[in-house]
């Protein structure tokens, strides 16, 4: 199969891009290498990428449509991974018009080139932030999602709603993954567990809002990219999955996971609640168990030893 992977140079784009090739599947990405974080770590992704024969990059951006239809026409995939987005909830605080430009006009320019040039699906990624607070416990895919407490969170259900109307009026196939806290090597600098691992390595303080007290369902990438091909493979009509781990744990826990694997203690600023976070996730994955064989087995601990083997052996060389 040929696939498109949108957000090929993120981080989970990353690691789907390459169970595809692994495979023997070919894999046209594309990702527009933006600042948001070290562009140095995305280039030295697409670089690893470029080591299998069967790969493709392209540096453009999703919200260019002409740029994205000459892809489209150009390399003609039969199944689509959207993964490119502006991530991140505290940035969406600041950089308001960047959810604009990328999560709606980006998702829509995507939405257009799946129906002017037909495919067998459309799999993209949501986020578990659309559930807000008021979701019950553990978060269902039947939950009501009508209160986002971010503008991050409220693209990403717009995402949910635009892939449904695009469905219903041209048939298109789509599968949105609501994403849970995903983490491991290769990963994002701007999540909790990275940016604590580099400010204890530099022996600099954390900030931890709420006093610490915040739970979340971490989702080891492994585990995220079987069931990102999953969906891939299913070719479901319409449907929304959540892919997480289903055991949160406390921050805390993550705190110290880190201290005992790097030797070192972590100096904690504890911080209130900050605006546009929730509290608590957690995964019901019963529906993603039975129609996307889901089986996330990653603890963890183990998914904080491969990760900080990763750390240490990537910063050491570059």
């Amino acid at each position: 199969m040929k696939y498109l992977v949108t957000g090929a140079a993120g981080f989970i784009g990353f690691h789907v891009s390459r169970s595809l090739l692994e495979r023997d599947d070919e894999v046209v990405g594309l990702d527009n290498l933006n600042d948001y974080y070290d562009p140095a770590l995305k280039k030295a992704r697409v670089k690893e990428l470029q080591k299998y024969a069967k790969f493709s990059f392209h540096p453009n951006d999703i919200s260019d449509y002409e740029a994205l239809a000459r892809i489209f026409s150009g390399s003609q995939p039969e199944k689509i991974c959207h993964l490119a987005a502006q991530a991140g909830v505290r940035y969406s605080l600041q950089n308001p018009f960047a959810y604009q430009k990328s999560n709606l006009e980006g998702f829509l320019n995507m939405l257009e080139c799946c129906r002017q040039y037909p495919v067998d699906n459309l799999v993209y990624a949501s986020s578990s932030s659309v559930y807000g607070d008021d979701a019950s416990i553990p978060f269902n895919t039947e939950d009501r999602t009508d209160h986002p407490l971010s503008l991050y969170a409220a693209t990403k259900k717009a995402n949910e709603l635009m892939a449904h109307s695009y469905h219903h009026l041209y048939g298109l196939k789509t599968c949105g993954l609501r994403f849970f806290t995903v983490y491991g090597p290769w990963g994002r600098p701007d999540m909790a567990y990275f940016k604590f691992t580099q400010a204890i390595m530099a022996e600099k303080s954390i900030d931890v809002y709420n006093y610490g007290q915040m739970e979340r369902d971490f989702t080891y990438i492994d585990d995220i990219a079987a069931g990102v091909l999953s969906a891939l493979d299913k070719d479901y009509d319409w449907e929304i999955f959540n892919l997480g781990n289903s055991q949160p744990n406390k921050l805390g826990d993550l705190i110290t996971g880190l201290e005992k694997r790097l030797g070192r203690r972590a100096s904690i600023n504890y911080l209130p609640m900050q605006a546009g976070d929730v509290h608590r996730t957690y995964a019901d994955i019963a529906k993603s168990r039975e129609k996307l064989g889901f089986n996330p087995s990653t603890s963890l601990e183990e998914g904080l030893d491969k990760f900080i083997d990763w750390y240490l052996d990537f910063y050491k060389k570059v």
